[in-house]
């Protein structure tokens, strides 16, 4: 699983990692944990590199660039470590650009060009272009988490290229380092000085000599990213590079996978934002008619034609995040889903006109014998929402569970748009006879298809994997295709290369290769003498590979589990023969594409939001488990300080568990690491605290005064944080007197049999945080369900307290997680039974009812109470929407903003909130967007995380609160209320306080 360094480099790594420390700033990272998470991309293939640099300024590049030559260590630059084919793993030293140089360097409105660092992600460059009504138009899938040295280095294109090209046509310049360490400054011809005028006169004299070959066998089709681009010289593309017709040196670098020289920074043209937009989905009942429509489609000269096939449009349907979404889009044909959509973009300065194209989009599927066919949104949300199920498509078919998996080899052949359904259906044929079938997507308008065949790489994926290469390569060249159309050669199609350019021009590639770094310094074995395809050694999960043995806490049989690469059938819970019993085929759900990086809406990945550290991220973090799980850290396992770090910061917000399209739930892996690390090392008073607070809260409540001295005396505090972790900067929660127990005989309850027998009834269960820290969210969630007619039945007033067990999962005490949570479940079974609503105040507890109670193994009566689960906003949004909710309510004379828990986004329940708030006559709610408030239970309490908390908080939250002015802010959950309060010094309500300051007296 770890491919060997090339003969002849680096023999002395901690040497080479003292002198990093000792002469940059950077961060040095050659642990084996660190290593293993920069071993992989978004490819299938591992190789451990040397180590991992992190510089911070472009002096610890130049000088990192210095030690690594003197030592004979290679050098392999990193942005997001998106790429599909393993261009960014390697034996060598990572430099990772990602986190530091990543500035807007300059922008230059007049002439539309920006200057940027390579580690700058395209998303985040676009949210600045903004504002001055310009974009960067290669716009790919990975837009939130792609760097744009990354996308330079694979000549990304995106799905609009039809209209603006590849990055080749859209990048003026690049300064570079050589591996030589000189600075050279690739551009136009005429722009350049002595050094990189002999390189380009060298480039030129090879593409005059090679003429005959370049005409014979260079891809004209403009989805050509293989090997260099010697064209610039004898231009093939039908894209010219440049419009003038023009050399440009830069665009020798596009392309060439880091292997030429190493990017300082990048000049970008920019492209005016299209100010209207409008889209066409186009439904086709058979998946050979769509791909025979895209030749048409384009004639009416749209900016994207972009396909989703029915396994797309299926996982999409089976994803929570995105089935309403994708089922806008849909026309159901004789009962039946399409076979396949078409997303049809028009884009241009004029909204008449667009519609007039969206109005012959539809004109044409008539004359084509498709009447009907096209779901027209004329409305930009609509489109953005759609365009985010396609950017997700990569990830979504990646979320079929066991080993089989859709594997990316072939998944960029690029073919005349004439010969595309053809192509599609001899390449199916393929698949077909090798006992596979594959799942496409991609680019319709250019002839690039991502495909991927369905293949198990533990087994006999390999050789299945050579075979339909072989053939896709045959397809390739009778239809006058490319075999590399976009993610660029890497591991998986380097060895393509000759067989595509044949062997004289090939030679040429290794020559520019020996002119511009004759030590083989950058990126070696891609492009230029690659390894084989299917090379075991570089496999991530190769014939043979592995899992240690290990008994879960929880129950993870859903994802043990095997599948048919046919008809994508799963075999029974727990028969995958999964050691682990599941946990490993879950964390390898992962599948290193990076979306956790992004930062726009959603919630994943707080803490990498924050500290930009792989380490600290979903893909990081799954890394590290499926290293440890796989005996790959030397000799750790999960109980281990590697797994214990890397899951340090993670807040268990859920995030991941919705926003991952491939549903990696890093929430309830922590609480595997979590046990099986508390068992091994014991546990903290701290964790017993924390634990048992639901056990103690009554005894603690009848001396609040003795307990809250902690916050009283500033000695206290600082005392407690030596002695317990507790950070002397954070107040903890006020205990009080008047807790629910003791006040509950005012309220008007009823018992349990006159909740049973009662025509209108609900059950209102009061977590620990509500029923003795903030009693009158419990006392107004009951008046506002009074006042609409409920008899409210609140349970486990007497005797032990009904807890969920989150505080003993949260601190690796699965047993006792397991008893309380047991003894919830049998409390609320008898009502659940007779179809009554278990309603929750605290949305972390409640939903762990629709969660963790399901896999504890607590049986049938857990799955019952899981169904009659609900927050206090789903069941009145419920309620009123079936007529039965309908309190009378004063008008709102206040603006009201909402922060949403993450758990509560986790699980799609934040527009409940929204809508039950609406219920008060003038009121309009706004979202706040923000991602975790940063407290995470008793996270934020904890000193060693104070800090993360609150920089977490200040990324969005508080600077929405503090500019919220008289708005009512509402939270529902008591941590992310305390973060407000302590934080912006803002009062935050609970839902039920809003809605009860509003009722009618």
């Amino acid at each position: 699983m770890n491919a060997p360094l090339p003969a002849g480099v680096l023999a002395d790594r901690d040497e080479l990692a003292r002198r990093l420390s000792r002469e940059t700033e950077g961060e040095v990272l050659f642990d084996a944990a660190s290593r293993g998470r920069y071993a992989t991309d978004a490819s299938i293939y591992q190789i451990m590199p040397v180590g991992v640099f992190v510089p911070k300024t472009p002096a610890d590049v130049a000088i990192a660039l210095q030690v690594a030559r003197e030592m004979g260590a290679p050098v392999l630059p990193r942005g997001g470590g998106t790429s599909q084919c393993g261009q960014t793993t390697g034996a060598a030293l990572v430099i990772d650009f990602s986190k530091h140089l990543r500035r807007l360097l300059e922008l230059d409105l007049d002439a539309q060009q920006a200057v940027v660092e390579p580690g700058m992600v395209l998303d985040h460059l676009n949210a600045q272009l903004k504002a001055h009504g310009l974009w960067y138009p290669v716009d790919v899938s990975t837009s939130a988490q792609a760097t744009l040295g990354g996308m330079a280095g694979n000549n990304s294109c995106g799905s609009r290229s039809i209209a603006y090209g590849n990055m080749v046509h859209n990048v003026e310049r690049i300064a570079a380092w050589t591996s030589d360490g000189s600075e050279l400054d690739f551009g136009p011809l005429d722009t350049l000085g002595a050094k990189e005028r002999d390189i380009a006169e060298f480039v030129r004299g090879l593409a005059q000599a090679l003429a005959p070959e370049i005409d014979a066998h260079w891809p004209t089709v403009m989805r050509r990213v293989a090997g260099y681009n010697l064209d610039i010289f004898r231009p093939k593309s039908e894209r010219p590079y440049t419009a003038d017709g023009s050399v440009n040196l830069a665009h020798l670098l596009v392309g060439a996978e880091g292997t030429l020289a190493m990017s300082r920074s990048l000049t970008l043209r920019l492209a005016p934002l299209p100010k209207h937009k409008v889209l066409g989905v186009v439904n086709f009942a058979r998946f050979h008619t769509a791909m025979d429509s895209a030749q048409h489609i384009v004639k009416l000269s749209p900016t994207a034609v972009e396909l989703v096939d029915r396994t797309m449009i299926e996982l999409a349907r089976a994803n929570p995040a995105f089935r309403t979404v994708i089922e806008t889009a849909l026309i159901a044909q004789r009962g039946q889903s399409p076979d396949a959509i078409l997303l049809v973009e028009f884009s241009g300065e004029d909204r008449a006109v667009l519609l007039k194209q969206l109005q012959s989009l539809v004109e044409l599927m008539g004359d084509l014998g498709l009447p009907g066919s096209v779901v027209e949104m004329p409305d930009e949300a609509a489109q953005k929402a759609l365009w985010e199920v396609r950017k997700a498509g990569l990830n979504i078919m990646m979320s079929l569970k066991g080993d089989g998996k859709p594997v990316s080899f072939i998944e960029d052949c690029a073919v005349p748009l004439e010969h595309l359904a053809e192509y599609t259906d001899a390449l199916t044929e393929v698949f077909a006879r090798h006992g596979t079938r594959g799942t496409w997507y991609a680019h319709a308008s250019v002839g690039t298809l991502h495909v991927r065949p369905i293949l198990d790489m533990r087994r006999d994926g390999a050789a299945r994997m050579r075979a339909i290469a072989e053939e896709a390569a045959a397809l390739v060249r009778k239809y006058r295709g490319a075999y590399s159309g976009e993610h660029g050669d890497g591991l998986c199609r380097g060895e393509w290369i000759r067989w595509q350019f044949g062997p004289k021009i090939d030679d040429a590639f290794r020559v520019i290769k020996q002119r511009l770094d004759p030590g083989n310094v950058f990126n070696p074995g891609k492009i230029v003498d690659p390894p084989k395809m299917d090379d075991a050694r570089l496999f991530r999960f190769p014939q043979g590979y592995r899992t240690i043995p290990l008994k879960p806490v929880l129950d993870w049989s859903a994802w043990n589990v095997q599948n048919d690469p046919v008809t994508e059938a799963t075999t029974a819970p727990g028969t995958g023969g999964d050691s682990t019993g599941g946990l490993a085929k879950a964390v390898e759900m992962c599948n290193n594409n990076g979306h956790c990086r992004k930062f726009d809406a959603g919630t994943m990945c707080p803490s990498y939001r924050v500290t930009r550290d792989e380490q600290h991220l979903t893909r990081g973090r799954a890394n590290t488990l499926r290293l440890a799980l796989s005996g790959q850290l030397e000799g750790e396992a999960l109980d281990g300080e590697a797994v214990k770090a890397a899951l340090d910061l993670c807040v268990s917000c859920k995030g991941c568990k919705r926003d991952c399209p491939t549903g990696v739930d890093m929430a309830r892996m922590k609480i595997e690491a979590t046990a099986a690390y508390k068992s091994r090392h014991g546990y903290t008073l701290r964790d017993k605290l924390i634990a048992h607070l639901p056990r103690y809260a009554r005894l603690a409540s009848a001396l609040p005064w003795l307990f809250n001295l902690r916050n009283e005396v500033p000695a206290l505090a600082r005392w407690a944080e030596r002695t317990l972790g507790f950070a002397a900067a954070r107040s903890l929660p006020r205990w009080r007197h008047d807790t629910l127990r003791r006040e509950a005989p005012r309220y008007g309850l009823v018992d349990a049999a006159q909740a049973l027998a009662a025509q209108k009834s609900v059950v209102l269960w009061v977590d620990t945080f509500n029923g003795h820290f903030e009693t009158e969210n419990a006392r107004d969630a009951v008046r506002v369900l009074q006042a609409a007619g409920y008899a409210v039945h609140v349970p486990g007033l007497q005797g032990e307290p009904l807890c969920c067990g989150r505080t003993y999962l949260a601190t690796g005490m699965p047993d006792r997680a397991r008893a309380s949570a047991g003894a919830l479940v049998a409390a609320l079974a008898p009502f659940a039974a007779r179809g009554i609503a278990i309603v929750g105040l605290e949305p972390s507890c409640l939903l762990s009812l629709r969660d963790e109670a399901l896999v504890m193994g607590l049986g049938e009566a857990a799955k019952t109470v899981a169904a009659h689960a609900l927050t206090f906003e789903e069941f009145l949004a419920r309620e009123a929407m079936a007529g039965r909710f309908a309190p009378p309510l004063q008008p709102a004379t206040r603006p009201i903003k909402v922060h949403g828990h993450c758990h509560q986004k986790a699980f799609g329940v934040v527009q409940p909130v929204l809508e039950v708030l609406r219920l008060i006559p003038g009121a309009k709610p706004e979202l706040i967007e923000s991602s975790c408030c940063g407290m995470a239970g008793s996270f934020g309490y904890e000193a060693e995380h104070h800090a993360v908390s609150m920089q977490m908080a200040e990324l969005a939250l508080l600077p929405a609160v503090r500019a919220a002015g008289d708005a009512w802010i509402v939270a529902d959950s008591a941590s992310c209320r305390h973060q407000i309060a302590d934080g912006a010094q803002r009062e935050a309500l609970h839902v039920a306080r809003v809605l009860a300051a509003h009722l009618e007296r």
